[in-house]
């Protein structure tokens, strides 16, 4: 009889379930709408349908094919009591996840948070794969991270660690959400470059980024200013060189901290491959603390997408193993 678990990626616009083998891949997947905001009785019915129906969908016995589930879920996630103390984007308070799913479902149960388990995804299977140590950064509305040491989830002591995002890069600077200003998520997310670019072509209305989005400025995205720049654009190519320097900012302090074996980047904005990682090497090269040593950090781009979530998730019973 062959054995799977399930990995749950629990998002503020979509629950996304999975069904994950025993060499770490996705075989078949559901999904629904999250429908925020209702209450968290709701959200625990809807995870535990996603479940069952995948099992059904897919011709597997939860009680006896199904190892375990995973749940990576936003907000300050305590692993081992199960709880999660706070999500802000669904605003729950010390939310008994884990006991509430199993009570549910009748199998065992562990939740992580989101980022962290993403990142668990990328080390098990994807670009991340191989590396004892590995640090994965995810370019998205925010900056999304997590921490791999000997193999491990990283999280400090009090299960909030590994908020790279909001490490400060440039001191008094733009607000954040989490209080403070400069935030590395302000300068080098993806949102932060659709912003910075709608804000340079309304100071110039006349570049041919609005030619891209035929005039319409809500269909600026993080890929304008790239597919600008492909096309020669001064301006484009002056607010992807901008964006770069505050990655690679941010990442020559992650390696100077860490010395990752691995430092693997996601997000949308990742697939621009080597169009976005090569100039962001270069500004480490420059930068890195450690750039003369014979070992370095390897730069790569993350390889599993929306598929990390799930993945990690999926995987997490096995740091207990």
């Amino acid at each position: 009889m062959k054995h799977y678990t399930i990995g749950v990626d629990l998002g503020g616009t979509n629950i996304a379930a999975g069904l994950v083998d025993e060499n770490n891949h996705v075989v078949a997947s559901v999904s629904c709408r999250t429908n925020l905001p209702r209450p968290q009785q709701e959200i625990e019915a809807a995870i535990a349908g996603l479940c069952r129906d995948l099992c059904k969908q897919n011709d597997i016995d939860l009680n006896s094919q199904i190892d375990w589930v995973g749940i990576g879920t936003p907000g300050s996630v305590d692993p081992e009591s199960g709880i999660v103390e706070f999500n802000a984007n669904f605003g729950y308070h010390n939310w008994p996840l884990r006991m509430r799913i199993e009570e549910l479902l009748g199998c065992k149960v562990y939740i992580e948070n989101d980022a962290n388990a993403a990142a668990y995804g990328e080390y098990i299977a994807g670009g991340a794969r191989g590396a004892k140590h590995a640090v994965v950064i995810t370019l998205g509305t925010g900056i999304g991270s997590g921490i791999i040491i000997n193999g491990k989830i990283f999280a400090g002591y009090n299960s909030a660690g590994a908020e790279l995002g909001h490490m400060v890069i440039v001191k008094d600077g733009r607000p954040c959400m989490c209080g403070r200003h400069g935030c590395w998520e302000k300068y080098a997310s993806s949102r932060a470059l659709t912003e910075d670019t709608c804000a340079a072509m309304r100071e110039h209305p006349d570049n041919m980024m609005w030619k891209l989005v035929d005039g319409d400025i809500s269909k600026v995205n993080a890929r304008t200013a790239y597919d600008a720049m492909r096309a020669g654009d001064e301006l484009a190519t002056e607010i992807v060189n901008r964006f770069v320097s505050y990655i690679g900012c941010g990442i020559a302090n992650v390696i100077n901290i860490f010395q990752p074996e691995i430092l693997c980047i996601g997000g949308g904005i990742s697939r621009e491959g080597e169009t976005l990682l090569a100039p962001v090497r270069a500004y480490v090269d420059r930068e890195e603390y450690a750039r003369d040593n014979a070992r370095r950090t390897k730069i790569v781009a993350a390889q599993l997408f929306n598929d990390a979530g799930i993945v990690g998730a999926a995987c997490l019973g096995k740091q207990n193993a």
